[in-house]
């Protein structure tokens, strides 16, 4: 049978989630405790590969087995060799033309970030970190000119791997926590069909800079016409970042949510 999986791990102790031959990833964790639950080698594919240091929320990938269990020893089952960061949420059988990737219609991501003139301590790794304060419609104006579909090249790594950098963002959703001058928490989301690799990371540097004032909103624009990193701002840190999780059509009957994307506050539900 075809299985669909949902996690969700803090990425601080991993280099991303696509294995390498340290073993130090997200999936070489998973595949591990799968093929120890299984007793045989488990190989699995996600809906979304993640940086180092970037967490999972609800990321969801799918396996072929023919191993019988109940979807609650698939989770209960595998946690049990799962270090206590990653955690299987809920496990369900789809058809077998299903695919954790190639099925997904959109994905989410947030970045949370603190502006205040102390670094953070206790959320260290967890957000992201500017020291002034930060202007919201200043950011919200900039980031209008992202929305919709184009050629997303000024905000694509070197190391890209998609055959096309022509993306379609649905949305940008910019705003503090809760009341404030400029300093304080700030969520930050993105909703796209796809997004290039460093994509959302390359569109932070430049929304910062402008939130901060060292660059105004039209700047954006001019950067997105370019069409050429070297224009853009640096890559901002990936403390803070969050994979929300992919988005699939009511006919695969998978969960929109998981518990722990009640963790993080001021989160937009699908």
């Amino acid at each position: 049978m075809r299985l669909a999986l949902g996690l969700s791990y803090l990425g601080q102790a991993y280099e991303g989630w696509q294995s390498q031959r340290s073993g130090q990833t997200v999936q070489d964790k998973l595949e591990e405790a799968l093929s120890a639950f299984c007793q045989q080698k488990v190989q699995t594919v996600c809906a979304g590969r993640t940086d180092s240091g970037v967490h999972g929320l609800m990321q969801v990938v799918h396996l072929d087995t023919d191993l019988q269990r109940d979807m609650s020893s698939w989770v209960r089952g595998t946690n049990a060799f799962l270090p206590a960061d990653i955690a299987i949420q809920w496990a369900k059988e789809v058809p077998p033309n299903f695919h954790a990737r190639a099925s997904a219609t959109g994905r989410r991501y947030l970045y949370m970030v603190l502006s205040s003139p102390v670094r953070p301590s206790l959320e260290s790794g967890r957000v992201g970190w500017v020291f002034r304060p930060l202007h919201a419609p200043a950011m919200q104006s900039a980031a209008q000119w992202l929305l919709g579909e184009h050629d997303f090249s000024s905000f694509r790594a070197s190391a890209c791997q998609s055959p096309s950098p022509i993306k379609t963002l649905r949305k940008i959703d910019i705003c503090p926590c809760a009341g404030n001058d400029g300093h304080g928490y700030w969520r930050f989301e993105f909703e796209a069909n796809a997004f290039l690799h460093h994509m959302i990371r390359n569109i932070m540097g430049c929304l910062l800079q402008i939130g901060q004032g060292l660059q105004n909103p039209s700047w954006m624009h001019a950067v997105l016409m370019a069409r050429n990193r070297d224009v853009a701002a640096p890559t901002f840190s990936p403390d803070g970042l969050y994979f929300l999780g992919p988005q699939y059509g009511t006919e695969w009957g998978l969960p929109p949510n998981t518990p722990a994307l009640d963790w993080l506050p001021c989160i937009h539900r699908p």
